[in-house]
């Protein structure tokens, strides 16, 4: 395998202002947090969401693993279903002083492209935001980041910036070529 090179960009807001709406898809979507940690449906989701898109370091993770980052205070994952069937996710982990990653964005392949992404980055944006109003004792949110990459979908950057992100930081870094994990043979690719 070879080394390719990796952009990796960090983006934040600062204030619940800072978010900008997205347009509400029609039909039959619906956003639900997963409120029983459950290391299956969230490796199932993040193989599913990031199986194309080079997502591997959770891939090795033991059931155990799952459990505990899932398990910590202030860690949620809200999963958008179109017509009952899970198409994307956002994974939440409150940070010290206020602080709100986005640690996992994304939709599962098939369902890119219709007008999903932006109404669920939105939505769990406004989540990170009045996070602390779900788990008493933490402190209420200043900042929410995130960080994409130059292997991340082709329109990530563009929704994190539409919904009012703003660059805070750029890193270039070398990283071994590695295979993506999937998309499965015959799956539906965009």
């Amino acid at each position: 395998m070879s080394d390719i090179s990796v952009t990796t960009w960090s983006l934040e807001q600062t204030a619940p202002s800072d978010l900008l709406p997205a347009s509400v898809p029609q039909g039959d979507l619906r956003i639900v947090r997963a409120e029983v940690p459950s290391p299956e449906f969230s490796r199932f989701l993040y193989a599913s969401v990031g199986g194309d898109i080079l997502w591997t370091d959770r891939l090795a993770w033991t059931y155990e693993r799952w459990q505990e980052v899932l398990g910590r205070p202030g860690t949620e994952t809200w999963v958008a279903y179109d017509r009952g069937t899970p198409a994307g996710y956002v994974e939440l982990e409150a940070q010290d002083d206020g602080v709100v990653e986005i640690v996992y964005f994304g939709l599962v392949p098939s369902f890119r492209g219709r007008r999903i992404g932006g109404h669920l980055l939105a939505y769990g944006t406004a989540r990170a935001w009045d996070l602390a109003e779900r788990w008493p004792g933490r402190d209420g949110t200043k900042r929410v980041w995130l960080h994409t990459c130059s292997k991340d979908g082709e329109h990530a950057m563009d929704n994190y910036l539409r919904r009012g992100f703003r660059l805070f930081d750029t890193k270039v870094e070398q990283e071994t070529e590695a295979a993506t994990p999937g998309p499965w043979p015959g799956a539906y690719t965009v």
